[in-house]
């Protein structure tokens, strides 16, 4: 097989890889290991009253189309209400049971209208408003007159052409970059990982209004077997921009040289045209459950993630929790979930992705010391530091707005 070669790491590769940061160019130290969220403490302790706070979000948990973000947004929502806060989702379609409020405000799209007359009727008394921008902002500085701050998980710069036509595109990419920096220009942001701070930045956000938190995993059940067999996993949403088509096309490639069987489990708007496109070797499963996803992602000799952008990846770290190492393309958000060389590999083009899929399925003890480095750094993932590390920037925004107040 003549494919461009990737440098591989060493087996005595080490997780030694930067952590997100909890302000933009801020480390994060290591935290003892930790749930979902931190443990309740009382208000007093935090030295002040408990507030109340609204996201303004695309989705819910339970959509069908929910990934990285909404997993992000319930995890801090439940981390705040653990702290003594109340927390109220204001988002679209389909929604579920919360321990937190959630009011659903419209469809995918007629939310952008009324979600406005929703938190007029039910939430401005709120005592600070997060929008949670992904792709299509909702202006909330138009319309909501409290402490504010963007969360955004990652810039569609690169998105826009690939989901809509030339002339929707453009409006979309004009919006996300000069209107929303715009609208929010007096807010701080806040993201998940030094490629979506920079992307910011690109668009006009200022380097002084943004922060960083670090994203979280969950620490699974006890690790089941490793699968004797070569079997590769791909997990998650099948959307265009994941480029599952890319990974068939290549598996047509490796597959004589490793064997074995390449897995793709998950669901969404390309299922259609990926089980169409699997050849020899393919299985695709659909979706999970939480059970079979742990043990497929347990099973997999490594993970395979050919997406075009990601805000941070975190099905990467899902992986690497479970001693599993991923390859995928040195894009904004991977090149912050893997470490390249020590944690997984990351590539440049489909010949390298291809060589470095060959040559890690036939190395076994360079493939097992990234595996086992991976899970060091995992380990040091917890969400109960990225609930803190909201926390801190929420507490910011509302002083940031106190201060503007009294000015005026």
């Amino acid at each position: 097989m003549k494919d461009e070669s990737v440098s591989l790491p060493v087996a005595t590769a080490t997780a030694t890889g930067p952590l997100p940061a909890t302000a933009a160019g801020a480390d994060v130290p290591a935290q003892p290991r930790a749930g979902r969220a931190p443990a309740p403490r009382p208000p007093a302790a935090a030295g002040r009253p408990p507030r109340h706070i609204v996201f303004v979000a695309w989705r819910d948990l339970a959509n069908p189309r929910a990934g990285g973000s909404e997993i992000l947004v319930d995890r801090l929502a439940e981390g705040m209400i653990a702290r003594g806060d109340r927390v109220t989702l204001l988002c679209g379609g389909r929604t579920g049971e919360r321990p937190y409020q959630v009011i659903r405000s419209g469809g995918s799209y007629t939310q952008f209208l009324r979600a406005p007359l929703k938190y007029r009727r039910n939430l401005s008394d709120c005592d600070l408003v997060v929008e949670v921008c992904n792709g299509m902002p909702f202006f909330t500085p138009l319309w909501a007159r409290r402490p504010m701050l963007c969360l955004v998980n990652h810039v569609h710069t690169e998105l826009w052409e690939v989901r809509f036509p030339p002339a929707l595109a453009a409006l979309g990419r004009y919006t996300e970059s000069v209107l929303m920096p715009r609208a929010h220009r007096k807010n701080l942001f806040l993201t998940v990982s030094s490629s979506t701070a920079a992307a910011l930045t690109d668009i006009g956000v200022r380097q002084d209004q943004i922060r960083q938190v670090c994203n979280g995993v969950e620490q699974p059940q006890p690790l089941t077997p490793r699968s004797p067999e070569p079997m590769f996993l791909a997990l998650g949403r099948l959307e265009d921009y994941k480029r599952i088509d890319l990974l068939l096309r290549l598996w047509e490639r490796v597959r004589h040289v490793v064997g074995g069987q390449l897995v793709i489990a998950g669901d969404g708007p390309e299922r259609a045209r990926i089980e169409a496109l699997a050849g020899p070797g393919v299985v695709v499963t659909g979706r999970v459950s939480e059970e079979e996803k742990h043990r497929l992602l347990c099973s997999a000799w490594m993970l395979l993630h050919p997406a075009m952008i990601e805000g941070w990846g975190i099905v990467i770290v899902e992986a690497a929790i479970r001693g599993t190492p991923g390859i995928g393309f040195d894009v904004p958000g991977l090149r912050d979930s893997v470490v390249h060389g020590e944690t997984g590999v990351l590539v440049r083009s489909e010949g390298q992705f291809a060589s470095a899929w060959a040559s890690l399925a036939l190395d076994h003890r360079t493939r097992e010391a990234l595996g086992r480095a991976a899970r060091e750094r995992a380990l040091r993932l917890h969400w109960s530091a990225a609930v803190e590390g909201f926390a801190d920037v929420a507490d910011e925004a509302v002083a940031r707005a106190a201060s503007s107040r009294q000015k005026q």
